[in-house]
């Protein structure tokens, strides 16, 4: 089969590469439909993450069930499923607490020894655990929004939530990437009264517009921090969803909290100290929380919403490839003239 590789910055192959099969009884082969790229590869693909020459690459996948081990209960072949960006056993403490990212059998897609999302096919390890099941012949405007869940919608929720989102608060975003819009997107799910998103780029925050922000700040840094201010009447947001990583982002979100609110932080970190202030966020009470997106324990609720016609993260992709086009695709996003390009494989349906 054919999957998506990396061998150092800027340089991403598609080869030919052995197909995946059941090596353990938990295991499940998936063939891909869906996939996408996500702008946490680009660390990779810029040389800031390292990875190994050759390693498989990308996380976000849909997909159809080929083939199951013997220990595969909850999918069968044929079944249409959606893969979180990490896999995990669903049956440890942590799982059972919905934190499956600390999952002690758990891994994430590409990392050595494993499949990335995107290829052909993939080998699932504890796919019971793992996978969770959509109904056949969904429309593609659907399955593409369905794909958001696998990352970027599960990662803004977690924000959401991190950052104590709940009716009738103010919430800021700070990032306008695809996970910085779908923190729009959750946050006025849950019910903030007032988005203010941070961002600089028109087409990007078109979409936080659509997404339900109130209020367009495109600044960053202290200009930023003052313009929050100003609309807040001095005061700042209630919650803060941090979703790009840099020191400057993270002191941006606590320096525009209010007193007594929440940052929650989803942006990988990069850049030495992640400008956190602990003397300011004692003196102010500001909480922080956030992390690693929990997917597999928020896809249920939000596919439920998507499905419901409820939730549509999908105008996050503005871009259409297909496996081949995959390396243009990241030079595209690398120099953002692309947001988040979908992977369509041939075949799909």
């Amino acid at each position: 089969m054919r999957a998506t590789v990396i061998y150092g910055p800027r340089d991403v192959r598609v080869e030919e590469v052995p197909d995946p099969q059941v090596r353990e009884p938990h295991d499940a082969v998936v063939r891909v439909t869906h996939a996408c790229i996500c702008g946490s590869d680009l660390w990779a693909y810029q040389g800031v993450a390292s990875r190994k020459p050759g390693q498989r690459i990308g996380h976000e996948f849909l997909g159809v069930v080929t083939e199951t081990g013997p220990d595969v209960h909850g999918v069968a072949p044929g079944d249409v499923v959606i893969a979180p960006f990490v896999w995990s056993d669903g049956t440890c403490a942590y799982c059972l607490e919905g934190l499956h990212t600390s999952c002690p059998r758990g891994g994430f897609w590409g990392e050595p020894g494993s499949d990335g999302g995107q290829g052909e096919a993939v080998r699932v390890p504890h796919a019971d655990g793992t996978l969770v099941k959509i109904p056949p012949g969904l429309p593609e405007n659907t399955m593409t929004a369905l794909l958001a869940l696998s990352d970027v919608m599960s990662t803004g929720h977690h924000a959401a939530l991190a950052a104590g989102v709940r009716p009738g608060v103010t919430a800021a975003v700070v990032g306008d990437g695809a996970v910085g819009l779908c923190g729009v997107l959750a946050a006025q799910r849950l019910g903030a009264a007032r988005i203010i998103m941070c961002g600089r780029h028109a087409s990007r925050t078109a979409i936080a517009g659509r997404f339900g922000a109130t209020d367009i700040v495109p600044a960053r840094g202290q200009d930023a921090v003052d313009a929050v201010r100003d609309l807040t009447g001095g005061e700042g947001a209630h919650a803060v969803l941090e979703a790009v990583g840099t020191e400057q982002s993270m002191r941006t979100a606590i320096h525009i909290a209010r007193d007594g609110g929440a940052v929650g932080y989803v942006g990988v970190p990069h850049g030495g100290s992640a400008g956190v202030d602990i003397s300011d966020m004692f003196g102010r009470n500001i909480a922080l929380r956030g992390g690693v997106a929990p997917a597999r324990a928020y896809i249920p609720e939000l596919l439920a919403d998507v499905l419901a016609g409820r939730l549509d993260p999908g105008p996050v992709f503005d871009t259409v490839t297909g496996l081949d086009g995959v390396p243009a695709g990241y030079e595209a996003m690398n120099g953002r003239r692309a947001l988040k390009v979908l992977i369509r494989m041939e075949g799909a349906s």
